[in-house]
C-alpha cells in the first residue's frame, strides 16, 4: 500500500486514562472524601486533568478528542446519573442542606453509614469494575446532560474538535439488574421505550452545544444476543436516528466480534460504526467484507490493541486498514477500545531494560501508533518510514530474544500428566480428614486474606524503596503488623486466621516480583474501580519460581497461635487476568507454567505444617470468553491449571479458593471442576444470589458466601449479617457453610474493618445458637 490516499484519515481515540501522570485524580477524590478539600477544589482539579489530557492528545496529533469519558468514579455510574436512574435510598441518604449532587453520586458508588452502594461487577472480560444500575418497573428516567455538555463545551471553547462519548441505551439496560425488591425475572430491557426519549434529549442538548458527532458505546453487542435484543437494537437506533436536529451517531463496540449485531447496525441509519479488529475481534474484518462494507458511512477502525501493552504490529495493522479502505465511505484509525485499560507512559519506567521497553506501548505510545497509521494512510508510508522501521525492529528483537524462552520450564510443562491435575481422594473422604485435623465449629469464621494496609505500612515500604529504612527494620515492621493482626483475630474470635499480608503490595504484583518471566513497573497504574488503581505486571517470558515466596511469614504467623492460619496464594488464572499477558503463545500454555510455579509453593506450605491453603481465583469468570463457542475450551484449561497448582496435597490439607465481583451463575460447573474443598464468594452486595445459584446447581462442597461488603465504608450491624447467614443456610447446609467477608480488607481502614469483623463473629455465634 505505497500509494498516497487523497482522502483525509483522522486518528482518534475512544477514551484516555483518567488519573493523571501521578494519580492526581485518586488523591483529589480521596481528599474530598476525607474533608480535606472542598467540592469546588475537587472539580477544579478534575477540570485541570481534563485540560491537560486534551492538550497532550492534540500535541500528539489526535484530530478528534473524546469527551465524557472522564469520570470521578465510573463511566457506567455517570450514565446512570445522566438518565436519572438514581435509587431512592441514595437520594434520601444525602438529602440534607449540606449535601450536594456529588455526595449523592458518591453514595451510589460507596454507600453511606446507613445505606449500601450499588452492586459492583466486572466490565465484560476486563479487570475494570463498573457499578450496576438498579432498575424496576417503576423506574422513571429523567435526562441530566450537565456533565456531557459541560465537558464537551470545555473542549469546544478551548478550540478542540471533540466527540462526546456515552454508554449506549441498549448496553445500559443489558448491564443493569432488577432493583432490590423487584422480581428477579424483571428484564430491564423492557424499559427501552421509556429510556429512548431521555437519550434523544441528551443528544439534542449536545447538538445544541455544537456537537457534530456523538459516540454511543454498545459493547454488550459483542456477546451472544437473542433476537429480542437485536430487535431492540434496531428499534433503538431507528428511533434515535429519527430525532430532528441531532448530531451524527457513531455506534462503538469492542472486545470481540459483533456477529449477528453487525448487519443490524450496518443496516441502521446511524452515520458511523467504531469496530474492534484486534485479537478475538479480528473476525470483524471478514464479516464486514461479506456484508458489503459500510458504503457512505464512517468507520473508526480499532487496529491497535487498547487492552494489552505490547507494541503494535504496524505492518499488520496497515494491511488490515488497506482491506478496510474500500469498505467504508470514510475511514479513521483508533485503538480497539478506551485506553483506560493500559498505563500512561512507558517512558516513565526508567528501571526497565531498554531492550524490553521498546517492546511495549502504553497509552501515550499507542496514541503515537494510531497517529503513525493515520499518517501512513493519508500521506504514504514514506512520511512515517522511521516509525515503521523502529516498530519492525522491536518486533524482531522480541521474537528472537532469549528472555522469552526457558527450555527447562517448557520441558516440565510437557511432562505434566492427568494424574498431576487430580487429588487422589474424593471430597467426602477429604472432608472427614480435614474436620478431624482442624476441629472447627459449625459456621466457621474466617477472612479472605488481606487486612488494612495502614499508612505506617505504606510509609515503611516507601522508605525501604528509598533506602531510608534498612531490610532489618522493614522486616521488624512487618513482623509487628502480623503480631497485631493475629492478636486481633484471636480476640475477635475468628476460627481460621490469616497473617494479614502486610508485606504484599498487591495480590498479583507481589508474586510476579518473585517469579521469573514477569516484569514489574514502577508507574504503570491502571484503574480497577473508583480510586483503586493497580500496577499489573507484564508477562514477558517463561515462568518459574526460583525460591519460596510465602512460607516464611505464614509460618511466623502460625507460630503465634494454636488456631489454623491460612496460606495465601493467587491462582494461575488470576495471575494471567490481572497481568498484561504474552501475545506470542496461547494463554493455556502460560497458565500451565504459572500453575507449576504455584504447585511448588503449595508443596512448601504444606511441608511447613500449613493445614489450610487458599488459592484465590477471583478472575475465573472474568476471563470467560464473551462468545459462547470459545468458553468450553477456556474453562477446560483454566480449571486444569488450578488443579495442577493444588493437586499434590494430602487429604487432610484443606484447599480454599475465593472469587468476587462477577456473575458466577453460568460457571458453577467450572467452580465445581476446580475441586477446591471450600469456596468463598462475594454475595453481600448481590443479596446472597450466589448462594441460591450454588444450591440450584447442587454444589457439593463447602462454601462461604460473603456477608460483609468490604467495598463500602459502612459497618454492617450484627442482625443484618445474621439475616444474610439465615438466607445462606436455606441454600447451603450448616455443616458446609462458612462465614466470611466478600473480599480482602486491604482497602478498608482498621476502624471500619475491626468492628465489622467483630459483628461478623457475633452474628455467626447468634445463628450458630439457632441451629438444631
Amino acid at each position: 500500500m505505497n500509494a498516497t490516499r487523497t482522502a483525509r484519515v483522522r486518528p482518534t481515540l475512544h477514551g484516555y486514562p483518567r488519573q493523571g501522570p501521578d494519580r492526581e485524580l485518586k488523591k483529589a477524590v480521596e481528599s474530598y472524601w476525607k474533608g480535606r478539600i472542598t467540592q469546588d477544589q475537587l472539580l477544579a482539579e478534575a477540570a485541570r486533568l481534563r485540560a491537560a489530557a486534551r492538550e497532550e492528545l492534540r500535541a500528539r496529533g489526535i484530530a478528534e478528542i473524546p469527551t465524557g469519558d472522564f469520570s470521578l468514579y465510573d463511566h457506567v455510574l455517570d450514565a446512570t446519573w445522566a438518565v436519572g436512574a438514581i435509587p431512592a435510598r441514595h437520594r434520601a441518604a444525602a438529602r440534607t442542606d449540606t449535601h450536594t449532587d456529588l455526595d449523592v453520586y458518591f453514595a451510589m458508588a460507596r454507600g453511606t453509614k446507613d445505606v449500601p452502594p450499588l452492586e459492583m461487577t466486572k466490565w465484560f472480560d476486563t479487570n475494570y469494575h463498573y457499578l450496576v444500575p438498579e432498575l424496576g418497573p417503576d423506574t422513571v428516567f429523567t435526562p441530566d446532560s450537565r456533565k456531557q455538555v459541560g465537558e464537551f463545551t470545555e473542549a469546544r471553547e478551548a478550540g478542540y474538535s471533540a466527540r462526546p462519548v456515552l454508554l449506549g441505551p441498549v448496553s445500559f439496560l443489558l448491564l443493569a439488574k432488577p432493583a432490590p425488591g423487584v422480581a428477579a425475572g424483571f428484564e430491564p430491557l423492557t424499559l427501552l421505550d421509556r429510556l429512548l426519549p431521555v437519550y434523544a434529549s441528551l443528544l439534542a442538548d449536545l447538538r445544541a452545544a455544537g456537537a457534530a458527532w456523538v459516540q454511543l458505546d454498545e459493547p454488550a453487542l459483542v456477546q451472544d444476543q437473542p433476537p429480542a435484543v437485536l430487535n431492540a437494537v434496531a428499534r433503538a437506533y431507528r428511533d434515535l436516528c429519527a430525532v430532528e436536529d441531532r448530531p451524527r451517531l457513531l455506534v462503538a463496540s469492542y472486545f470481540d466480534e459483533l456477529g449477528e449485531a453487525l448487519p443490524v447496525l450496518a443496516g441502521s441509519a446511524v452515520e458511523g460504526l467504531a469496530v474492534d479488529f484486534t485479537g478475538p475481534a479480528a473476525g470483524n474484518l471478514g464479516a464486514l467484507a461479506r456484508l458489503g462494507g459500510l458504503p457512505g458511512k464512517r468507520l473508526v477502525a480499532g487496529v491497535v490493541d487498547g487492552r494489552n501493552v505490547w507494541a503494535a504490529d504496524l505492518e499488520g495493522a496497515l494491511s488490515t486498514l488497506a482491506q478496510l479502505l474500500p469498505l467504508a465511505g470514510e475511514l479513521d484509525v483508533a485503538p480497539s477500545c478506551s485506553l483506560l485499560h493500559v498505563p500512561l507512559d512507558v517512558a516513565a519506567e526508567r528501571e526497565l531494560d531498554p531492550q524490553i521497553a521498546r517492546w511495549l506501548a502504553f497509552a501515550r505510545q499507542k496514541t503515537a501508533e494510531v497517529v503513525t497509521l493515520a499518517t501512513a494512510l493519508s500521506e504514504g508510508r514514506e512520511a512515517v518510514a522511521p516509525q515503521l522501521a523502529a516498530a519492525r525492529a522491536a518486533r524482531l528483537s522480541r521474537a528472537g530474544s532469549a528472555l522469552t524462552r526457558d527450555a527447562a520450564v517448557r520441558a516440565r510443562c510437557a511432562a505434566v500428566t492427568g494424574a498431576d491435575t487430580r487429588r487422589p481422594q474424593p471430597y467426602p473422604e477429604r472432608a472427614v480428614a480435614q474436620r478431624a485435623r482442624l476441629g472447627l465449629p459449625p459456621l466457621p469464621t474466617t477472612t479472605i486474606g488481606s487486612f488494612p494496609q495502614t499508612p505506617e505500612l505504606r510509609r515503611a515500604r516507601a522508605a525501604l524503596r528509598a533506602g531510608t529504612l534498612g531490610e532489618d527494620g522493614y522486616r521488624e515492621r512487618i513482623a509487628a503488623e502480623i503480631r497485631e493482626v493475629v492478636s486481633f483475630q484471636e480476640k475477635a474470635g475468628l476460627d481460621v486466621l490469616v497473617h494479614g499480608e502486610p508485606e504484599r503490595n498487591d495480590m498479583v504484583q507481589y508474586f510476579a516480583e518473585q517469579l521469573n518471566g514477569y516484569l514489574a513497573t514502577r508507574h504503570g497504574w491502571v484503574q480497577s474501580y473508583g480510586t483503586r488503581y493497580v500496577r499489573p505486571p507484564i508477562l514477558a517470558g517463561d515462568v518459574s519460581r526460583p525460591a519460596p515466596m510465602t512460607t516464611e511469614w505464614t509460618g511466623y504467623a502460625q507460630s503465634l497461635t494454636a488456631r489454623p492460619v491460612k496460606g495465601m496464594l493467587t491462582g494461575p488464572v488470576t495471575m494471567l487476568a490481572w497481568s498484561f499477558v504474552r501475545d506470542d503463545q496461547p494463554l493455556a500454555e502460560t497458565a500451565r507454567q504459572v500453575a507449576l510455579a504455584l504447585r511448588d509453593e503449595v508443596a512448601d506450605l504444606e511441608a511447613g505444617g500449613t493445614a489450610v491453603i487458599q488459592v484465590d481465583e477471583p478472575a475465573l469468570r472474568e476471563l470467560l470468553p464473551l462468545r459462547a463457542p470459545a468458553r468450553a475450551g477456556y474453562l477446560r484449561w483454566a480449571t486444569e491449571a488450578f488443579r495442577l497448582a493444588t493437586g499434590g496435597v494430602r487429604a487432610d490439607t484443606q484447599i480454599h479458593t475465593h472469587m468476587c465481583y462477577a456473575e458466577f451463575g453460568e460457571i458453577i460447573s467450572a467452580i465445581d471442576a476446580l475441586d477446591a474443598d471450600v469456596i468463598s464468594l462475594e454475595a453481600a452486595r448481590s443479596h446472597m444470589a450466589v448462594a441460591d445459584e450454588l444450591a440450584a446447581a447442587g454444589y457439593p462442597r463447602e462454601a462461604g458466601p460473603g456477608v460483609y461488603d468490604i467495598h463500602s465504608p459502612r459497618v454492617p450491624p450484627v442482625e443484618e449479617i445474621a439475616q444474610l447467614l439465615r438466607h445462606a443456610l436455606r441454600a447451603v447446609p450448616a455443616e458446609r457453610l462458612w462465614v466470611n467477608p466478600d473480599c480482602g480488607l486491604k482497602t478498608r481502614a482498621p476502624e471500619e474493618s475491626g468492628p465489622a469483623l467483630e459483628n461478623l463473629v457475633a452474628a455467626a455465634k447468634r445463628v450458630r445458637a439457632e441451629l438444631p
